[in-house]
């Protein structure tokens, strides 16, 4: 039997994030949404670069995610920078509670795409970066360039 092929619709990404963190895991998170969230979100009107996930309650909430209200809406558009609870299995949950319990550890949105139907968020989880290492990622990434430059030339 053939699976259903699964095509997924980009709707945001968060380039900065992997700046920001060094992603070890990531997970693929259902978003509870409410009025015309959907609508705005399939019209791309969303900014998920200042967004990260919490704990609260033995649930998961990513705050400071902005969905911009629905044009054609009524007056009864949701605010649009609200707590947005993560849909996960309880094993999954428990299994993040116990990483970002430990001291560094942070999860940010990487991505929120359309997969048949519904809304996504893919969530990385790691260490956050410090100066550091932030520096070092872009001292290697010239001097790659660099080289790619050379090998270019040379050719």
């Amino acid at each position: 039997m053939s699976k259903k092929a699964s095509n997924k619709q980009l709707i945001a990404s968060n380039k900065k994030a992997f700046h920001n963190v060094n992603v070890l895991e990531k997970y693929e998170c259902g978003v509870v949404l409410v009025g015309c969230e959907v609508k705005s979100i399939r019209l791309k009107n969303v900014t998920i670069k200042e967004s990260y996930a919490r704990v609260i309650n033995g649930e998961i909430f990513l705050f400071n995610c902005y969905i911009g209200p629905y044009e054609q809406g009524n007056r009864h558009n949701p605010e649009p920078t609200r707590d947005r609870k993560l849909l996960l299995h309880r094993k999954e949950i428990n299994k993040i509670v116990g990483k970002l319990n430990t001291k560094g550890y942070i999860m940010v949105p990487l991505s929120m795409y359309i997969k048949n139907g519904k809304v996504k968020v893919e969530c990385g989880l790691g260490p956050a970066k410090k100066q550091h290492d932030k520096r070092a990622d872009i001292k290697d990434k010239d001097i790659k360039r660099s080289l790619d430059r050379a090998v270019k030339q040379n050719r």
